[in-house]
């Protein structure tokens, strides 16, 4: 979605916020990862006041906007959130009423304040939101926008995400927030494996598939409009594995030719024409790459046993990941797009390596690995140096990692509340929570950016 951002003193906030956010990481053994996921820089002090509210027709949609709006920055990993006890006794509604050495000075010490005020016209719910820098004596405004949606709880909940995404774009240097994103994934809440989707919180969870038998694997299109998944439906008289695939523009399936043996595990190439699976039309478990319309399908493994679980590189679309045990146990392997040069991606222990995922630079490979003597975990890797951090341990059964667009969550599935459910977490392993609660819920895939 294109937006126009209205920018004040953009010289001048920008240059704060890339002070503060270019200071070096921590020094560690692991700058690599800091580096790789944007996180592990000191973090901008934000003070975010309830928003004031012009008339009593917009008072019943202020908690809902400040709890989303105060949720989606907290859990944004680039900022640091000034506690509610600190602030000043009255809050701004416009820059005017900002007094900046209130906010500035101890206890509250903010070096952003974020704040407006909503009104109710007709059936429509507006936002006057603003962000200045308060670390000078006197307020710079860097972010003012009026933000518009329906007069409903679900209209709140948009504003907050739509203001949430426009500051951390501001403070990250352009990278846009996660806050209007969305996680496809598997649920058996009403019986049946379906393909679901909800917000990249938790809420608005909702069934998008209706087939009553068995769904696995959701992969968005890189445009957000399709999701590619695995089906188990009837091919030439029998239930059979094949691709399948939902538009989120008719909320309804679309064509996709089923092919003879098991087809399942797509994945998009980065713009969006190509789909990598595994089949077995020719026998042997092999990975081939056909048009995103299901034409001119192309093997590009020949290797004994299962290959499967392909992934782009999301940068380059010239490499591909991959798992196979055509020499043991389930490894990864990094090949070219057509298949050539594949290489084992060496690890320092045995044990099966399954659900590589790619982060959005491409620098980073997240996956889950059961070690010889433990559980399976969620790692991640630098894919050139090799370099491994573990990101889960130990906590039930941790699979299927998929990285948000702003490259600095990760969503993963778990077993460490005794069903198997959806978590997220920031991308160095702190912060986890759970998103759902109910039934089997397993296979999060984290859209691209709206």
């Amino acid at each position: 979605m294109t937006r126009r951002l209205a920018v004040f003193g953009a010289a001048v906030a920008v240059a704060a916020a890339g002070m503060m956010l270019g200071m070096a990481p921590r020094a560690s053994a692991q700058d690599w990862f800091t580096t790789g996921t944007g996180l592990g820089v000191t973090k901008v002090r934000l003070a975010v006041p309830e928003t004031a509210v012009r008339g009593s027709a917009a008072q019943p949609f202020q908690k809902t906007f400040h709890d989303v709006l105060w949720g989606d920055l907290s859990y944004s990993g680039i900022v640091d959130m000034v506690s509610e006890s600190f602030y000043p006794l009255s809050a701004p509604s416009q820059p005017s009423e900002l007094n900046a050495q209130q906010w500035s000075a101890q206890p509250c010490n903010a070096y952003m304040v974020a704040y407006g005020n909503l009104n109710v016209n007709g059936t429509n719910l507006s936002l006057a939101g603003y962000l200045s820098d308060v670390h000078g004596q006197t307020a710079t405004t860097a972010l003012q926008k009026i933000y518009t949606d329906a007069a409903t709880d679900a209209g709140a909940r948009k504003l907050a995400h739509k203001f949430a995404d426009d500051i951390v774009a501001l403070l990250s240097g352009g990278q846009p927030g996660i806050a209007q994103t969305q996680i496809a994934y598997v649920s058996a809440h009403n019986g049946d494996k379906e393909i679901w989707a909800m917000d990249y919180d938790g809420a608005n969870q909702r069934q998008l598939t209706h087939l009553r038998t068995i769904s696995l694997t959701p992969r968005w299109s890189p445009d957000a409009s399709r999701i590619a998944f695995t089906c188990y439906v009837p091919y030439r008289g029998a239930p059979s594995a094949q691709i399948c695939m939902y538009s989120m523009l008719t909320n309804r399936l679309i064509a996709f030719p089923h092919f003879p043996g098991t087809n399942a595990a797509p994945a998009w190439s980065p713009d969006g024409t190509k789909l990598a699976f595994m089949s077995s039309r020719g026998g042997d478990t092999e990975l081939y790459v056909a048009n995103a319309d299901g034409t001119h399908m192309q093997q590009i493994t020949y290797a004994a046993g299962v290959n499967t679980s392909p992934v782009f590189n999301p940068k380059t679309g010239q490499q591909i990941v991959f798992v196979s045990d055509r020499v043991g146990d389930p490894v990864l392997y990094l090949a070219n797009t057509d298949g050539s040069n594949a290489q084992k991606i060496d690890l320092p222990d045995m044990g099966y390596v399954v659900d590589p995922a790619w982060s959005p630079n491409g620098q980073l490979l997240a996956f889950s690995w059961r070690r010889p003597t433990g559980n399976y975990d969620i790692y991640v890797m630098d894919i050139v140096s090799h370099q491994l951090v573990e990101l889960t341990k130990d906590e039930g059964r941790n699979e299927r990692p998929t990285w948000a667009p702003d490259g600095r969550h990760i969503a993963f599935e778990s077993t460490r509340t005794g069903t198997n459910e959806i978590w997220e977490m920031l991308a160095d392993g702190s912060q986890p929570r759970e998103l759902t609660f109910h039934g089997e819920n397993e296979s999060p895939n984290w859209s691209p950016k709206d």
